[in-house]
């Protein structure tokens, strides 16, 4: 009896260690305040977003579950986001996907009363008769330093800093020039769109015209700008006069399913703005001329006639066989190059019929935003870095097909030339030789030189100047700089200390379209 006791004490007491030791194991991790410790930085704590995307049910679309863990875990290719496998354990992982697929208490809206009343013009605005520089306003050149969110105004001709102005927190996306070169638009992640005068040298106003943004698009007569955005998911039209906003577009599909906006961008002789869809196999143009074309069909009797519309900004939807999040276009703006961030293709979209007349092989994750075309043996060429491949494609566009692959030290982000120059420069962002900065000869393909400026900083994004004499490379850094370069000889000219400079942005390059730099 005595040995019966002594057994079942010993039991219970091994119960109780075992309990004790596996307990905080099995507790529930909490979500919330790990949310606050890793996430709320970039994120914010209302799960809205700041320099990262608003991550609630509505802005994550597809990706719930184990795809969400692996981007908690692992992180993404081409942003900011970290992996924090070696931080975190697999539970927390999953605890935090679980509170980020939880719906807001209140889903938040975004309407043309709340953006309107969010107006904020500057009243020590005096919009100048004259620039009040003697540099040329056509080879200015803005610096946006994401360090300490400013924007540097340079003279592209003596590189002296002749203003530098605060913007919103988290600029994304490139600024806009009107088409005079005169007024430059940022546009922030939390939706703010400043306006700001380059001969004045003053900031205008700003707006917030959504609560997480992705880019703007400037129209090609320069009334209108177009502001895409994650959340709420929709197209927001803003007038440039005094940022008086005109319209918001609700993006939805079939059956009502919304989606967010990748991108929106400018096609000028279409007199339209074209919007690139995170969740839906579809390509959508907003026109915004004062002729918009007659949709439905016209040429066949048995078919609905054409309608034209009195609608302002109308919307055609162009079904497409995948979702297409990146896109590129052709000189003509007639074919639309595109790929999922996801894939490893791209489709060419004919925008004039709508219809799909091509399939280009692009693995490893194109990043078409950056692509550059230039004239080659007798066709143009078009030329994308990957953000998954050590390599850049190099495609016909006649034919569609891979002229070459030029194997770099490392998946890049950024591309970049101009016409004057024989040389496109392409970074190597991502991955131990990110300090590089490949030159190839766009005559052979064939890479003649890669330049080391900083060790074992990040170098990346290049920029003209109107010439094409000068090319400006940055140090993405904190305490970086932006190098200048003779693009002839790739000699350093000068350094400029920055705060972080991410992307450059020249007056001409950008107005005049050229073929080298991104639209």
């Amino acid at each position: 009896m005595i040995r019966s006791i002594v057994s079942s004490d010993r039991l219970a007491g091994a119960i109780a260690l075992v309990l004790a030791a596996t307990g905080p194991a099995l507790a529930e991790p909490d979500a919330q305040a790990l949310f606050a410790e890793h996430c709320a930085a970039c994120h914010a704590e209302n799960r809205l977003g700041g320099t990262g995307p608003a991550l609630i049910p509505e802005t994550l679309g597809r990706m719930f579950g184990p795809a969400l863990e692996k981007v908690i875990s692992e992180g993404r290719p081409a942003t900011q986001m970290a992996g924090f496998s070696e931080t975190l354990a697999p539970e927390q992982v999953a605890a935090i996907a679980r509170y980020l697929e939880t719906p807001l208490a209140e889903t938040p809206r975004w309407s043309v009363e709340d953006a309107n009343a969010s107006r904020d013009l500057s009243t020590d605005y005096k919009p100048a008769a004259a620039p009040v520089f003697t540099a040329d306003p056509m080879n200015i050149t803005l610096v946006v330093e994401t360090g300490d969110h400013h924007v540097s105004v340079l003279d592209g001709d003596t590189f002296e800093v002749l203003d530098r102005f605060a913007t919103p927190f988290a600029v994304h996306g490139g600024p806009k020039f009107s088409p005079d070169g005169r007024y430059v638009f940022v546009m922030s992640r939390d939706g703010w769109v400043q306006k700001y005068d380059i001969w004045s040298l003053q900031v205008v106003g700003q707006v917030r015209a959504g609560l997480n943004s992705r880019n703007i698009a400037m129209s090609g007569d320069g009334k209108w700008l177009a502001v895409a955005n994650y959340l709420p998911q929709t197209l927001t039209i803003l007038a440039t006069e005094d940022l008086g906003v005109q319209k918001v577009i609700d993006v939805t599909g079939p059956g009502g399913v919304p989606s967010r906006v990748s991108a929106v961008y400018q096609a000028p002789p279409r007199e339209s703005f074209v919007l690139a869809l995170k969740d839906l196999p579809q390509v959508w143009e907003v026109f915004y001329g004062d002729n918009p074309p007659v949709q439905g069909f016209a040429h066949d009797y048995r078919m609905e006639p054409a309608i034209k519309t009195t609608e302002r900004f109308p919307v055609r939807k162009i079904p497409v066989s995948d979702v297409m999040d990146d896109f590129f276009f052709d000189l003509s703006y007639t074919n639309l190059i595109g790929a999922s961030r996801d894939g490893a293709r791209g489709l060419v979209l004919d925008l004039d019929i709508g219809k799909e007349v091509a399939e280009v092989d692009l693995p490893g994750m194109p990043h078409l935003g950056s692509g550059i075309t230039w004239p080659w043996n007798g066709t143009t060429v078009m030329a994308t870095p990957h953000l998954k491949d050590p390599a850049i494609s190099v495609i016909d566009m006649e034919s569609w097909k891979t002229v070459k692959r030029i194997e770099t030290l490392g998946p890049g982000f950024f591309m970049r030339s101009h016409s004057k120059t024989p040389y496109a420069w392409a970074d190597v962002f991502f991955g131990p030789n990110k300090d590089k900065m490949h030159i190839i000869d766009k005559a052979t393909l064939e890479i003649v030189k890669t330049l080391d400026p900083e060790p074992g900083k990040t170098v990346a994004h290049v920029e003209f100047t109107k010439d094409g004499d000068e090319a400006l490379v940055s140090i993405w850094e904190d305490d970086g700089a932006v190098i200048v370069y003779d693009a002839k000889t790739l000699e350093e000219i000068k350094r400029l200390p920055m705060k972080k400079p991410s992307g450059k942005y020249n007056v001409w390059n950008k107005i005049s379209f050229e073929a080298g730099t991104s639209h």
